[in-house]
C-alpha cells in the first residue's frame, strides 16, 4: 500500500502532521543557540556605570545580566565600609554555596596594589570579602525580590537575581578572570 500525501485517511494526516511537528522541533533545536557547557566561561566583565555583567567565551559575550552594586558605587574601593565595588582585574577564586546570600563567588580583592593604595590614602583596612552573589537568603517574597532588582543595595558586592546566579554558578569555574570597569 503506497502512502499518498493527499489521502483522506486520518491516519496518514496524523502521521504527516506528527512528522512535520517533529521536523520543526528538530530544526528549532539545531538553529537555536544552546546553553554553554558547565564551566565554559573564560572571562567575566562588569560595567559598573551600565550596571551590567557579561560572561565571555572565546572572545564572544554569551550572557548579560543587570547587576546591583553598593550604595556608593562610583569610584574604586579604598576602604572597608565605603560601599564601593572595586575596579580592576581580579579572579573569581572560590565559592560559597551556604553564604548569607543566594550562592556567592569570591572576587580576589584586595590585591597587593589595592592594599598599598589604601594605606597611602591613610586607610587601615581596604575591605574585602567582595562577592558576586544573589539576593539575601531571608528574602522569600517574589514582590520583595523584584524591589531588589531595580536598585543598588549591596555593601560593595555585585548582585544578580537568584535564577541568574544559578546560571553564573554553573558557567563560571573558579579561577576565571573578572574585569570590573567604571
Amino acid at each position: 500500500m503506497a502512502f499518498h500525501l493527499f489521502s483522506r485517511s486520518p491516519f496518514n494526516w496524523r502521521l504527516l502532521l506528527s512528522g512535520l511537528a517533529l521536523a520543526a522541533v528538530c530544526t528549532a533545536c539545531s538553529t537555536s543557540s544552546t546553553a554553554p557547557e558547565t564551566g565554559s566561561v573564560d572571562r567575566v566583565v562588569v560595567h559598573k556605570a551600565a550596571r551590567q555583567l557579561e560572561l565571555w567565551r572565546d572572545g564572544e559575550i554569551i550572557r548579560r545580566y543587570r547587576i546591583a552594586l553598593g550604595g556608593a558605587p562610583l569610584g574604586h574601593k579604598f576602604r572597608e565600609g565605603d560601599e564601593r565595588t572595586p575596579e580592576g582585574d581580579y579572579l573569581l577564586d572560590w565559592r560559597n554555596p551556604n553564604s548569607n546570600f543566594y550562592k556567592s563567588i569570591h572576587i580576589s580583592y584586595p590585591s597587593p596594589g589595592d592594599r598599598l593604595a589604601s594605606r597611602e590614602l591613610g586607610h587601615k583596612n581596604p575591605g574585602g570579602m567582595i562577592m558576586l552573589h544573589g539576593l539575601p537568603n531571608y528574602v522569600q517574597s517574589q514582590r520583595v525580590r523584584q524591589e531588589y532588582a531595580g536598585r543598588d543595595w549591596t555593601n560593595g558586592c555585585i548582585a544578580v537575581q537568584n535564577h541568574e546566579m544559578d546560571e553564573i554558578w554553573n558557567l563560571v569555574p573558579d579561577g576565571t578572570p573578572i574585569r570590573i570597569l567604571p
